[in-house]
């Protein structure tokens, strides 16, 4: 299987903040890389893929709530590159399903839910293998789909940056995309992360857990901002709401207050602030 790097346009944002602190601001349009499997989960899935295809694996499972973005674009992918697709769902089933579930489901997707005690503990041998006795052998790809794969993935996203700069930046819930743009970064420039979870200080081990496959947890050319979770995953508030909806306004590009729009909102912040590494 070849699955080839989407080429995506890097956007230059124009505004009087950063006109005033001399700073260029770009864009990396990973939006842009499919319709169903966009930004970092095509490059996280990408060497998954190929690998479940190489071992000869025929089904996909993977884990995430009902509103998962991974089990979305699991189920797109499965669908596109022809493996069937198991999405396990944590919690109850709820009808009529969601846009999300609904999406997959479409694509194929066979959805099986768990009580969240058992999700709690997900990767049980006992779990995964009343599971292979249900669906028969499967490829596993983590929830969010962060492994050593999807870190050799996300770092061919610096590759795709055509002009010269100091950071790249990324929201963080795993850890998984920071980690393959520090690996493709390889002490050239600065990854800054920005936590969308309450608490995210996890994330320093979760990255060089990633990083130690490839024998690079002791690069230290990042740093995880902990400030702008605004209370923790999927919380918002009017503040964040509004920023979100005035960037749209201003930029015409569409950013959401789960992932992206708190890590522009933190950048945004920090910049005011002469932040410096």
């Amino acid at each position: 299987m070849i699955i080839e790097n989407p080429i995506t346009p890097l956007t230059e944002i124009f505004d009087p903040l950063f006109e005033q602190k001399q700073i260029k601001f770009f864009i990396k349009r990973e939006d842009l890389t499919d319709e169903f499997i966009s930004g970092n989960k095509f490059y996280k899935l990408k060497y998954n893929l190929i690998e479940a295809e190489k071992l000869g694996f025929k089904t996909l499972l993977t884990f995430g709530g009902a509103y998962s973005n991974h089990i979305h674009a699991t189920a797109a992918a499965g669908k596109k590159y022809g493996f069937k697709t198991i999405g396990v769902i944590r919690g109850e089933e709820h009808l009529p399903l969601n846009p999300t579930l609904s999406s997959a489901q479409d694509n194929g997707m066979t959805i099986e839910y768990i009580d969240r005690k058992s999700y709690r503990n997900k990767y049980d041998e006992r779990l995964k293998q009343t599971l292979k006795e249900k669906f028969g052998d499967y490829y596993l790809i983590p929830e969010g789909g962060s492994n050593h794969l999807a870190i050799k993935g996300c770092a061919e996203i610096i590759s795709g940056i055509t002009t010269d700069f100091n950071f790249v930046c990324s929201a963080c819930g795993t850890g998984g995309t920071l980690a393959g743009l520090i690996l493709g970064l390889d002490s050239r420039h600065f990854a800054l992360g920005f936590s969308v979870l309450k608490g995210g200080s996890f994330l320093y081990q979760n990255i060089r857990t990633l990083l130690s496959y490839y024998q690079k947890e002791n690069l230290n050319n990042f740093q995880i901002n902990l400030d702008y979770h605004f209370g923790g995953y999927a919380k918002t508030n009017a503040e964040l709401n509004n920023f979100c909806a005035g960037f749209y306004e201003q930029h015409n590009i569409q950013i959401e207050p789960i992932y992206t729009g708190k890590m522009f909102f933190g950048l945004y912040d920090l910049i005011r602030s002469n932040f410096s590494a």
